[in-house]
């Protein structure tokens, strides 16, 4: 390094030392997609008080550069056939962008297929006497840059190497950089005063704001969306959980339970009869939603809905539930096993966005599985129709589920519900104790199996059983007895018995579609 290029890095660390840097990178295409807008963008913001700009292509760069000698961080973006990497992808790139007159040279600095490696990218820059800028998206990607020689690691390209865009800017990586260099800046999704203090806060020695400045067009459709919430309410939906024990309808929107009604199913009647009564229940409501959801225990495929195990509903055959409450209730209807729904809405309660399994353990044990983003349909999920490790030719469920603890506390003489059993065991009822702790053994053997098969990054469980105090505890005792290569992680629902209900309400809104 010369030593006016020395001087000059020193001036420009000093002059990005706990500063605003403004991306100035108008839509592509768009209204403003021109050099006059380009600067005119850079220096209203360096008369506002930004030290700094971030400035995309070649002739952009230039085109500052002419107007101001304030420091410039410049890029070149290109979408490319063979490698996912957008970000300042060739070395020739770099040369363009230090003729250009750019102070610092941001590239893409993941773990990916791509064109030119980081290290060659660093020593480009170097060669041209530039400063570099690694645009990373976890701490490995910053360790290799700055191990490549890189003067700056950015946390710009954190969400946007695979999966669903985050809303919020990764703050924790932010602080994760901060502890191997102190050179950081925080670019990604910084929207708010509040966003980039916290990114300050935690380490970043200056930080990027773009698209709330310099993009008219996604800052319009910010309010745009807002407003909408005000003057065009979201849709009520009509969400009905029809089990073998209960049946709850909602009222539901934006995933949020307005009103509810609950009465207990009829066990001695029929698919006909159990929806007449939804019918009947929810007559006051007619004309307050616009479509409508059911979660149904049993197996649900086109509409139509069967038994998977009759001791839970006698369902005799197949019927077409969603075509007849459609008709009955004169909105379209969307139809899907209950824990497939309650998977959904759990999934959709969090900002968790990794694979999950939900186990309902109540009158039946039936479960669902959303993986990719997508709740797989059919019978994915019925874990409850599972035989187990035993010569009994009966399903999981009938050993795990409430009626078998009320059948099980009566043969010993106890003709109480599930509740009074779990209430017995927390005093220290030895029959009881006997029969939770078996129930728990039953159900942890069952998630160790699940882990192995499925390998999720959660299991979810809700239901009578599954929420009942202390029995979540007990199941992760008797993993931790068992030992297993893989153990589960698991989480109580966090919607509680309204899980299938939220599901179905947001499934009705798709149309179905497992999104």
């Amino acid at each position: 390094m010369t030593r006016e290029t020395g001087n000059r890095a020193t001036v420009l660390e000093n002059t990005l030392k706990n500063a605003l840097i403004v991306s100035c990178q108008p839509v592509p295409g768009g209204a403003m997609d021109d050099s006059s807008y380009v600067v005119g963008f850079a220096l209203a913001a360096l008369s506002a008080g930004a030290a700094g700009l971030r400035i995309e292509s070649a002739r952009y760069v230039a085109a500052v550069r002419a107007a101001t000698d304030a420091p410039i961080i410049g890029l070149i973006k290109r979408d490319l056939d063979e490698s996912p990497v957008r970000i300042t992808p060739f070395l020739d790139d770099v040369t363009a962008l230090a003729d250009a007159g750019a102070d610092i040279i941001a590239f893409d600095a993941t773990d990916r297929v791509r064109p030119a490696s980081v290290e060659a990218l660093a020593q480009a820059v170097r060669n041209a006497g530039k400063l570099s800028m690694a645009d990373c998206s976890c701490v490995e990607d910053a360790e290799r840059a700055l191990a490549a020689g890189v003067d700056y690691v950015g946390s710009t390209m954190s969400g946007y190497t695979g999966g669903p865009e985050p809303v919020d800017p990764d703050i924790e990586l932010v602080a994760a950089l901060q502890k191997l260099t102190p050179n950081v800046i925080a670019e990604g999704r910084i929207r708010t005063t509040e966003q980039a203090q916290a990114a300050a806060r935690a380490g970043a020695s200056c930080v990027v704001v773009g698209s709330a400045i310099t993009r008219t067009e996604h800052v319009t459709a910010w309010f745009h969306d807002a407003l909408k919430e005000v003057y065009s309410p979201a849709p009520v939906v009509l969400a009905v959980d029809l089990g073998g024990t209960k049946i709850m309808a909602s009222l539901v929107q934006s995933g949020e339970v307005l009103d509810t009604t609950m009465f207990a199913t009829d066990r001695t009647g029929s698919a006909e009869s159990w929806v007449a009564s939804i019918v009947d229940a929810v007559a006051p409501w007619k004309g307050g939603y616009s479509a409508a959801g059911i979660a149904a225990t049993g197996a649900v495929r086109d509409g139509k809905w069967r038994a998977m195990n009759k001791a839970t509903l006698a369902i005799e055959g197949e019927f077409p539930l969603e075509a007849r409450a459609s008709q009955l209730l004169g909105v379209p209807v969307v139809v899907a096993n209950d824990a497939q729904a309650a998977a959904w809405g759990e999934f959709k309660a969090t900002a968790d966005r990794s694979d999950l399994v939900f186990m309902t353990v109540s009158t039946g044990l039936g479960g669902g599985i959303v993986a990719g983003g997508k709740l797989l349909r059919g019978v994915a999920g019925h874990f409850g129709q599972m035989q187990g490790a035993t010569d009994e030719n009966t399903p999981l469920e009938s050993r795990i589920c409430g009626p078998w603890i009320a059948s099980e506390a009566k043969r010993l003489g106890h003709a109480v519900e599930p509740k009074d059993v779990f209430a017995a065991a927390t005093s220290g009822e030895a029959w009881a104790v006997s029969i939770i702790d078996g129930v728990a053994q039953r159900f942890a053997r069952l998630c160790c199996d699940i882990q192995l098969a499925i390998d999720p990054a959660r299991i979810v469980v809700g239901g009578g059983v599954g929420l009942a105090a202390g029995f979540l505890e007990k199941v992760r005792s008797e993993i931790s007895a068992i030992g297993p290569s893989a153990a589960p992680q698991l989480l109580s629902a966090k919607l509680g018995t309204e899980a299938g209900i939220v599901g179905i309400a947001d499934l009705a809104l798709a149309g179905g579609k497992y999104r």
